[in-house]
């Protein structure tokens, strides 16, 4: 009896009408008759039969982006885009898989810091939205670099070595990676999203120091240090594109 091919899963960027940057999940079947496009509570997913280019998939796709942009907007449930940070106004900013609302607070100096269940920033007359976006970089980069400092000592003892040196910064497409010289690469935009899935990439790059492949043995060590990889892998490839958006949408021009 022949073993039917597994599924394949990648996320796709795509732009709305409405100018907003979203993630379509899309599934490769071999079991598909049919290109579908649906909206269900993960978000967008785009059905693929196995054998169809992917130029194909792309053109069927962007001839739907209408009827989907009207779907999110009737979809109560569906994430709010991201927008950009406007000194002054009300806004939310993501930490750790949470939404803070912004308090503006005048004062002679800019920065930025979280006080209780809100992010407060001090707003100088000089900051511009420029330096505005500079210094929640500062934030969240710090933030980041808390997690990783409280959860990295856990797992040096059980590693050939330690990272030669870890750098925490906006990635395009990966959300990290161990170079053949120990050298640890980590997505900023993971500190945006639930805990869980960053600690989970934090594990995964650091057991390619053990393994540098992604071998059934790699994904023993993975197992063994993080036995929820299987979700927190689940929810980056559904969701994680959307966190990369928000903080390009939060950091960029």
């Amino acid at each position: 009896m022949r073993r039917a091919r597994p599924q394949q899963r990648d996320t796709l960027a795509v732009r709305l009408p409405d100018g907003r940057e979203i993630g379509v999940l899309r599934v490769v079947d071999p079991r598909a008759r049919h290109l579908r496009l649906l909206l269900s509570a993960r978000g967008p997913r785009l059905t693929v039969p196995a054998g169809v280019p992917a130029h194909e998939a792309q053109r069927f796709l962007d001839r739907h982006l209408a009827w989907l942009a009207d779907q999110l907007a009737e979809d109560p449930g569906a994430p709010a885009p991201a927008s950009a940070l406007v000194p002054g106004e009300a806004a939310q900013v993501p930490l750790r898989g949470r939404l803070l609302e912004v308090e503006w607070r005048a004062s002679r100096r800019l920065g930025v810091t979280q006080d209780g269940e809100g992010l407060v920033i001090d707003l100088s007359p000089s900051a511009s939205p420029a330096a505005v976006r500079r210094a929640l970089r500062e934030f969240h980069l710090s933030e980041a670099r808390a997690d990783v400092g409280r959860w990295l000592p856990h797992y040096l003892p059980g590693l050939p070595r330690a990272p030669r040196l870890w750098r925490i910064r906006p990635l395009a497409s990966l959300w990290g990676s161990m170079s053949t010289s120990g050298t640890l690469s980590l997505d900023l935009a993971l500190v945006l999203g639930p805990p869980e899935a960053f600690h989970y990439v934090l594990v995964h790059e650091l057991c390619h120091l053990i393994q540098p492949n992604h071998s059934p043995a790699f994904w023993r060590e993975v197992e063994h240090r993080f036995p929820d990889w299987r979700a927190q892998r689940r929810y980056l490839r559904e969701d994680g594109l959307a966190l990369k958006g928000t903080l390009r949408t939060l950091l960029e021009d």
